[in-house]
């Protein structure tokens, strides 16, 4: 085969040589050891849960080593391809704190190795194709849907591997004329690979996974689209070369792919990067209790947007997501509460290799514990921010008499054991919601042991005996004073110990004030909530029953 004149028959326009390239992007001056990172999200408009954990993988690997992570935006399928979504995966990104030394980012692009949006690099992807074909390496295939359909069905009568290979490689040794013939016919075709693979297998070192020993790939598949257009398996080999990869933060689904990966790298004479395949991410099915793979179709929280609607507070999020990617997180984060996350060091080689279980209700404890180190002023204007966008009737009510909402976020808010029973801004919302008359429900009944008329009466004495100066120690016994003259022991313990002699316990008449005054049975500490509301709201909650 004259592989010149089949290269200037496939690719007649001018192109650059792959030399020219090389020198228009050289290796980066970075320092040793440093790592450079990427993430390739297609531009579909829905960004989920999986790139933030691999974003995360890749910012830790590149910004703590002193090298740098880019975006590319993996646009080669443009079908799929929503306006504005660029745009979109740079800001939600942004929200959880992954930040971009370069790529392109919607309105503007930055960076020396760009262009970073794969559509714009159709040229440089020619000019590889091209190399291909003239070291013999690639071939024009002509087969049409309809014929390789029906080679699918005869493998599978056979039952043969699926594939594009020997016998069934209808295209693999035409002869130059017939091509010429069939491209003069105006036939459609695609460009593919030949694949010399001999039966043998490859190693290769995993950044997480370590030693892989997989079989050679004998597939001949497509480099290049019948549009000209590089398939995602082309175009990432040579965008990751020219801009200086060095490490690939990918899920392990992907490794079905690696021996075509490692074959095009040899073929095109490029550094092979480190690949580093992170374990799916799992969740506890809540029906059958077995773990399976996190779901976009069964599973909100598997979509980003799910956590800024919900109100979860990003760093709070980022923190959980760590503790999944990294043994030994969870623990430094223990023994350095105070400390940004940027002072651990992440590890690829301390990421776990089998599915990394995702649980909603540990995010919700991480949540907790993050929240629970912020002052007041810091959760009101987080509060503000999400509901101003998310809930704006809420945002009314809330920032209406801000110094208000900063009292009710303040209690239980600092000491050595501050609060924790919140862990989003939208349940804080819910979970604050009866100090505002516009949103007061009696959610919760009143303890059952206790009567109708005991409940109207026990109100009626504290309303009676109500002081708003009261410190909380003087408050507190004048409740302990109306329980015990109304048969209800004044220590839990005394009811513990002879139940039969009380009514109930102080509790149950604690429960009965806090539920007249929330509406609710869990609520924040009572003679707080009371300061809060102040003397004439707490008093006409108190009359209503």
């Amino acid at each position: 085969m004259d592989t010149q004149r089949l290269a200037a028959l496939l690719f007649p326009e001018p192109l650059k040589t792959p030399e020219e390239y090389e020198a228009m992007y050289p290796k980066r001056s970075l320092p040793e050891g440093a790592k450079v990172t990427r993430l390739g999200p297609s531009p579909t408009g829905f960004i989920h849960l999986g790139n933030l954990y691999g974003a995360l993988a890749d910012e830790r690997l590149a910004h703590q080593s002193g090298g740098k992570m880019f975006l590319r935006i993996e646009d080669t399928d443009n079908k799929r391809e929503v306006e504005g979504a660029a745009q979109m995966i740079v800001d939600t990104l942004r929200y959880f704190g992954i930040s971009f030394d370069e790529g392109d980012f919607g309105d503007s692009e930055i960076g020396e190795y760009g262009p970073y949006r794969q559509r714009r690099r159709v040229d440089i992807y020619h000019a590889y194709a091209k190399k291909l074909v003239l070291d013999g390496k690639a071939y024009p295939c002509f087969c049409t849907e309809e014929a390789l359909s029906q080679m699918h069905e005869k493998q599978e009568a056979e039952k043969a591997n699926f594939g594009y290979y020997g016998k069934w490689a209808t295209h693999r040794d035409w002869t130059l004329e017939q091509i010429e013939e069939a491209i003069g016919a105006g036939m459609s075709y695609v460009l593919r690979f030949r694949s010399d693979a001999t039966g043998k297998t490859f190693t290769i070192e995993d950044g997480i996974r370590g030693e892989l020993t997989m079989p050679e790939n004998d597939n001949d598949f497509v480099l290049l689209k019948s549009d000209g257009v590089p398939t995602y398996h082309f175009a990432h080999a040579v965008d990751d070369h020219l801009m200086r990869t060095t490490h690939v933060v990918r899920g392990e689904e992907w490794l079905a792919t690696l021996p075509i990966h490692v074959q095009l790298f040899e073929a095109l004479g490029f550094e092979l990067p480190t690949y580093c395949h992170t374990a799916q991410l799992m969740k506890i099915d809540e029906e059958t209790n077995v773990k399976r793979k996190i779901s976009k179709r069964k599973d909100p929280e598997f979509s980003l947007s799910f956590y800024k609607t919900e109100g979860y507070d990003s760093t709070a999020v980022r923190e959980y997501l760590l503790m999944v990617l990294n043994s030994g997180f969870e623990d430094w984060r223990l023994q350095n509460p105070g400390l940004p996350f940027t002072e651990f060091m992440f590890s690829a080689e301390n990421m776990g290799v089998s599915g990394a279980v995702f649980d909603l209700n540990k995010l919700n404890d991480v949540c907790k514990n993050v929240l629970a180190t912020k002052t007041a002023d810091e959760i009101y204007d987080a509060m503000a921010a999400w509901a101003k966008e998310y809930d704006p009737e809420y945002y009314a009510l809330f920032t209406r008499d801000p110094a208000f909402s900063k009292a009710f976020l303040s209690i239980g808010r600092g000491g050595e054991k501050p609060r924790k029973d919140l862990y989003s801004y939208k349940q804080a919302k819910m979970f604050n919601s009866f100090f505002f008359d516009e949103l007061f429900e009696m959610e919760d009944s009143f303890p059952e042991n206790i009567s109708s008329e005991d409940i109207k009466k026990l109100l009626t004495e504290y309303l009676a005996s109500y002081n708003h100066g009261d410190d909380q120690s003087t408050w507190f016994s004048k409740v302990r004073d109306i329980a015990e003259a109304n048969g209800f022991a004044p220590q839990v313990k005394q009811y513990k110990k002879d139940p039969d002699a009380y009514k109930g316990h102080i509790g149950d008449v604690s429960a009965v004030i806090r539920i007249a005054l929330t509406g609710r049975s869990n609520a924040p500490d009572l003679w707080c909530v009371q300061q809060v509301l102040g003397e004439e709201k707490t008093k006409e909650r108190l009359g209503r029953i």
